[in-house]
């Protein structure tokens, strides 16, 4: 039987005291739907598991299901698997090994989107900041930070994410995905 290693990246949880998932018990849940070699990373929703059925679209569906069930409260997820993190790493546009990981970040988005959705923001007002699209990615070199990128700020606008679930991480918790789904 064949076996696949995911991470869920689940968006918004434990931010704030609010929308508390325990990550015990986040691996407990994963467990209950099946899922073997659960792990868990940091506090902030990623979760390493293995898969004997489903894809990446109905994996994060079934435990947003659960999610809710258990928790009760709507939690978007997005389910990738070990190559195509790989491949944002290896695809990453922006010099990453002369960065401080703070300062690059990626959005993941649940399904691909265009250039035309970001074609309203004039990159060039925003400079240094900068941001480039990869595969159903965004990737974000923020150089003061995320909490002081003005650019960051624009691109979570509803009007720029609607009608996909978009959540992001820095370039360590991007690298260690990489690691913890190559196990």
């Amino acid at each position: 039987m064949a076996t696949t290693r995911y991470a869920a990246l689940l968006r918004g949880i434990n931010v704030g005291g609010s929308r508390k998932v325990p990550m015990a018990e986040l691996r407990a849940l994963m467990e209950g739907l099946g899922h073997d070699g659960v792990r868990t990373h940091l506090q902030s929703g990623q979760a390493v598991f293995t898969a004997t059925h489903g894809d990446e679209e109905s994996l994060a569906a079934e435990l947003s299901a659960a999610v809710e069930r258990h928790f009760g409260f709507a939690v978007d997820v997005i389910v990738r698997d070990h190559a195509y993190l790989e491949g944002i790493v290896d695809a990453c546009p922006f010099p990453a090994g002369e960065l401080e990981p703070k300062q690059l970040h990626v959005t993941y988005f649940s399904a691909p989107v265009t250039p035309g959705r970001f074609a309203e923001i004039d990159q060039e007002s925003y400079l240094p900041e900068e941001f480039r699209l990869g595969d159903r990615a965004l990737y974000l070199y923020a150089p003061n930070g995320l909490g002081r990128s003005k650019l960051a700020e624009h691109l979570a606008r509803p009007r720029v994410t609607k009608g996909v679930v978009a959540t992001s991480r820095n370039w360590n918790t991007v690298l260690k995905l990489v690691e913890l789904t190559g196990d």
